[in-house]
């Protein structure tokens, strides 16, 4: 029997005739993105599924007692409840590797733009006020020889890491679960505490994934260590931060500025006060947002979802789902 599979978001044509060699396909078209109480009426019948972030738990799995897999067009998979997933024996995948490098520009773009306050001066320019700002000197801190803190080591923190210290000769600290010997080699890197890393570091770029002992990593105990003249990054997720302890961190001149490609609500409340910092520099969670890494994140994601639902060999499931196999019919 053809499986059916149920994509729910926008794809490229060839990821859709990709997927269309081996399943029956059904999408969706809406001019708006999808709702949770649509996808739900979509699902009864699916095998699979191809998603970005809708939250796969018990109710939903109610809605799909067919559901053999949910393929993630993303690298984080904290929407899977992966308890639940366990219970109803369905394999949940992601799409690693193939964004580490343009997860890793943006961050320096972030870094860049804030260190050298590249939105606001833009928007001195255009507002015609070429050279000036009262009587502030438009001076920016440098990005070169500083001291490069990164929490969370994993693929994309290498990739940054190899940025900081070769295009930016930056001294690289880390703080990780384990160490990372191979970085230490390669890049020159120093494992060491989050203490240290906070105290001694010019740049504070955080980049672990959202799990229960992330949850709100940086907060105002280790804001308070930061140097008052260092800079904030997070490319990673919004809840990993005290979003309240950063505002007030930065409204009290404890830290220098901040880059946020992530909010703890997105899209981003209006009433926000970072969107009101001129030293603050927001994205819209864009880290992995180029038409070739999209495309090539959506294929993945289309050869992960063809794999689990044809019982071929599936390479990207997430850790805590390996080992699971779709029940036979």
């Amino acid at each position: 029997m053809i499986p059916k599979v149920y994509i729910a978001r926008p794809v490229p044509a060839e990821v859709e005739a990709y997927i269309s060699q081996y399943c029956q396909c059904e999408k969706w078209n809406g001019p708006e993105p999808i709702t949770r109480s649509q996808l739900l009426k979509q699902i009864s019948d699916a095998d699979g599924l191809l998603i970005t972030g809708e939250k796969i738990d018990d109710e939903f799995l109610d809605h799909a007692p067919n559901l053999k897999a949910v393929s993630n067009i993303s690298v984080g998979y904290n929407n899977y409840d992966l308890e639940a997933m366990k219970k109803r024996n369905v394999i949940g995948t992601n799409t690693p590797d193939v964004l580490d490098e343009t997860v890793a520009d943006l961050a320096l773009a972030l870094m860049l733009s804030t260190a050298r306050r590249l939105p606001e001066l833009d928007k001195l320019v255009k507002d015609g006020k070429w050279g000036s700002k009262g009587d502030e000197p438009l001076f920016g801190v440098d990005v070169h020889g500083k001291t490069l803190g990164i929490i969370g080591m994993g693929r994309i923190g290498e990739s940054i890491a190899r940025r900081g210290k070769f295009g930016f000769n930056m001294e690289i600290l880390y703080h990780n679960r384990r160490r990372k010997p191979e970085v230490e080699e390669t890049v020159g890197a120093t494992y060491t505490t989050l203490e240290h890393l906070l105290r001694e570091s010019d740049f504070v770029l955080l980049m672990v994934p959202y799990t229960p002992e992330t949850k709100k990593l940086m907060g105002r105990e280790q804001f308070a260590l930061m140097k008052k003249s260092a800079i904030f990054i997070n490319t990673s997720r919004g809840q990993t931060v005290d979003e309240k302890a950063l505002i007030e961190a930065l409204q009290n001149k404890e830290i220098l500025a901040a880059g946020l490609d992530v909010f703890d609500q997105e899209p981003v409340a209006p009433d926000n006060p970072l969107l009101t910092m001129p030293n603050v520099v927001t994205l819209p969670h864009i880290g992995s947002a180029t038409h070739q890494t999209r495309y090539d994140m959506a294929m993945l994601a289309a050869k992960n979802l063809v794999a689990a639902v044809t019982g071929s060999e599936i390479v990207n499931v997430v850790p805590e789902l390996k080992g699971l196999r779709p029940l036979k019919e």
